[in-house]
Order: C-alpha cells, then sequence, then structure tokens
C-alpha cells in the first residue's frame, strides 16, 4: 500500500511564502513524475506544477516565477515552494505520483492540504 502525505499548507497573507511538502511511503519500487494540483471552491481541479524523475519540471502559466517544484528521490519527497502569494491562489493542494510498486504503476493521490492566501 501506498501513501502520499502533504504537509505545509496554512493561511498566509498576499504576498507571503509557503512550502509545501509530500511524502509518499510504502511498497515503492520507484516514483516517475509527481506533481501538484489545486482545487478552489466551484472550481476544477488543476495542474499547478509537476516534475519528472530526471527533473524536468513543468508550470500553470499562472503560478511561473513565483512557484518552483523539486523533489528529493533519496526521501520519495516532492515540494512546492509558493511565493508572492495571491489570493487566487487559495485551493485545497493535492500531491500526484505515478508509483511502480509490485508489478505495476499506478496514479496516486494525496488527502489535500488548504492554502489559504488572505489579509
Amino acid at each position: 500500500q501506498v501513501q502520499l502525505v502533504e504537509s505545509g499548507g496554512g493561511l498566509v497573507q498576499p504576498g507571503g511564502s509557503l512550502r509545501l511538502s509530500c511524502a509518499a511511503s510504502g511498497s515503492i519500487f520507484s516514483i516517475y513524475t509527481m506533481g501538484w494540483y489545486r482545487q478552489a471552491p466551484g472550481k476544477q481541479r488543476e495542474l499547478v506544477a509537476n516534475i519528472t524523475k530526471g527533473g524536468t519540471t513543468n508550470y500553470a502559466d499562472s503560478v511561473k516565477g513565483r512557484f518552483t517544484i523539486s523533489r528529493d528521490n533519496a526521501k520519495n519527497t516532492v515540494y512546492l515552494q509558493m511565493n508572492s502569494l495571491k489570493p487566487e491562489d487559495t485551493a485545497v493542494y493535492y500531491c500526484n505520483g505515478f508509483i511502480w510498486t509490485m508489478s505495476r504503476v499506478d496514479n496516486y493521490w494525496g488527502q489535500g492540504t488548504q492554502v489559504t492566501v488572505s489579509s
């Protein structure tokens, strides 16, 4: 069984910063692309950023230049550094990973962590 556990969400003022972490645990052989998605109330879940095992990154246009995704393959952990936060960044942020366990690759999701940007 594989689990993705997020941490680091919270309340921050506009212009502030937060760092999200997501640690994968369980019977893991390898982790391929990992990413962060977010879902605001009344909106669809959207990709924020993802990163391949080799370190290639991809960002939504709305966060380019403000957010940075990184990963530590030795720790099976992905991070999202969020700077210059805006009220429109308010959402539940979900970690996602394509993980090879036993004999197959499956897509896993974390439980989500709330990020609220408000003065």
